[in-house]
C-alpha cells in the first residue's frame, strides 16, 4: 500500500488526512494518508527513512521554508517563491531517494481569488510573512497585483500594522490574511488593521477556513467589503498536490 502524509506542528485540525483518505476510499486507491506531527524539522529525515512506501508529503506550518535544506531540488515555482507545501518522493535504483519540493499553494490561491478581482484591485496588503504569504505574494504578482507585506515587527520589505494609514487603505483594496489569527478555537481574534477604513471597494481574503466566517471577514463585511475564506484554495491546492504525486 502506498503512503502519503502531512508534516507540520501542531496538526490537530488537519484537513488533508480526512480529505485524502476519503478520496482513496471512494476511488478505490490502494493508499493511506497519515499525519506526521513533528516538533522539530530535524525529525523529517527519520520520517523518510522509516516509511519505505511513502510517495509524497504535504507540508504545513511551520515547515514550508524550514524543510527546503533537506530536499534535493525545487520546482521553478517553488524556487521563485522560497516556500513549499508539497514534496514528491522519487525512489530510484539501489534504494536512492530524491526529494523534490513544489508549491501548490500558489495554484490554489490564484484560481480561488481570480474570479473576485475587479479592475480597481491593483494593490494588496499581505498580512503575515510566513511560507503561505510568499505564495500569495507571487500569486498576486502573476495576476498583476502589487503586494505589500505587513508584519507585527519591523522587517526589511515590510510595513508594520501601526503604519497602515487611511490613505494606504484607500490605495490597497485587496487584503489577504496569511496569519493564524482567528483560527478555531481562538475565533475572537483578528489581525489589527484599521477596519473603519474598509469600504465596498475592498476584497478581504482569509486563508483560514475554520471557522467558515472569521472575525476578520465579519469586520470586513460590516463595512461592505467582499470576503472569502480559504476553503476553496485548500481544495484546489490538494488537487494540484495529487497531480504532482502522480506524474
Amino acid at each position: 500500500m502506498k503512503k502519503y502524509g502531512l508534516i507540520g506542528y501542531p496538526l490537530k485540525h488537519s484537513f488533508s488526512k480526512g480529505y485524502f483518505n476519503e478520496k482513496f476510499a471512494s476511488e478505490g486507491i490502494d493508499a493511506e494518508y497519515v499525519n506526521f506531527e513533528i516538533p522539530r524539522i530535524e525529525e523529517f529525515r527519520e520520517i523518510i527513512d522509516k516509511n519505505p512506501n511513502l510517495c509524497g508529503l504535504n507540508v504545513t506550518i511551520p515547515y514550508k521554508e524550514k524543510v527546503i535544506p533537506f530536499l534535493d531540488g525545487l520546482s521553478d515555482n517553488a524556487s521563485k517563491i522560497g516556500a513549499i507545501n508539497v514534496i514528491k518522493i522519487e525512489r530510484q535504483k539501489k534504494g536512492k531517494i530524491k526529494l523534490i519540493g513544489y508549491n501548490s499553494d500558489i495554484v490554489g490561491f490564484m484560481e480561488s481569488i481570480q474570479p473576485l478581482l475587479l479592475p480597481h484591485h491593483k494593490k494588496a496588503l499581505i498580512l503575515g510573512t510566513g511560507g503561505a504569504s510568499k505564495a500569495v505574494y507571487h500569486g498576486l504578482k502573476e495576476l498583476g497585483i502589487e503586494g505589500l507585506y505587513v508584519s507585527r515587527t519591523p522587517k526589511e520589505g515590510c510595513i508594520t500594522y501601526t503604519e497602515i494609514s487611511e490613505n494606504l487603505m484607500k490605495e490597497y483594496t485587496v487584503i489577504v490574511n496569511c496569519t493564524p489569527l482567528g483560527m478555531y478555537p481562538k475565533v475572537d481574534e483578528c489581525p489589527e488593521i484599521p477596519y473603519q477604513w474598509i469600504t465596498s471597494d475592498h476584497l478581504l481574503y482569509d486563508l483560514l477556513y475554520n471557522p467558515n466566517t472569521t472575525l476578520f471577514m465579519k469586520k470586513g463585511e460590516a463595512q461592505g467589503a467582499v470576503t472569502k475564506n480559504g476553503l476553496e484554495m485548500l481544495l484546489l491546492q490538494a488537487f494540484a498536490a495529487w497531480e504532482i504525486w502522480q506524474r
